[in-house]
């Protein structure tokens, strides 16, 4: 009876592994999968996971994080998923447009301006170019310290801003 039962529990075992390994298969070629896609596809997807959807009480934010210029007229209760997809692409497009003379980097930079701005990283009036803008522009591509240091928010460290940096920088960064 005794040989009976451990051979059923190492039955079991064995089925359980094996499903466990298969279980873990499964997620790394999901997680392999966002590589596949071009690397534009990779930011509008990382940029729509980390923005999430945005509603009235996000004002002035419609979308999946666009920020209402003066004029424009969208509003978050009568967006569709799509016209919120389109409107990304549009912007990811206008910031790659302005980052263009960093070559490769210009998308990773446009990833970063969509959430912080650019003037984050240009600089302006009353804000310094940013060291990140002055280190691609020195030729220096050493940027992974400076790129991930855009994690606070209200200045302070926050963490999900933390894992979004290190997220795009895995995603759209091109040794």
């Amino acid at each position: 009876m005794m040989r009976v039962f451990m051979a059923i529990l190492c039955s079991l075992m064995v089925v359980c592994s094996v499903s466990a390994q298969i279980s873990r298969n499964k997620g790394t070629d999901g997680q392999a999968a966002i590589y596949r896609l071009p690397l534009f596809e990779r930011a509008v997807r990382c940029t729509k996971y980390f923005e999430g959807w945005h509603s009235e009480k996000h004002h002035p934010y419609v979308g999946y994080g666009h920020k209402l210029l003066p004029g424009e007229r969208y509003s978050a209760r009568t967006m569709t998923k799509r016209e919120a997809d389109v409107l990304l692409r549009k912007d990811l497009r206008k910031f790659c447009a302005m980052f263009r003379k960093f070559g490769k980097d210009s998308l990773l930079l446009a990833t970063l301006a969509y959430n912080v701005g650019p003037y984050r990283l240009l600089g302006s009036k009353k804000i310094h170019k940013s060291a990140l803008i002055r280190k691609l522009e020195a030729g220096d591509r050493n940027i992974y310290r400076e790129y991930i240091a855009f994690c606070n928010y209200k200045g302070k460290r926050h963490a999900m801003l933390l894992k979004r940096r290190k997220a795009e920088f895995a995603l759209l960064y091109e040794p």
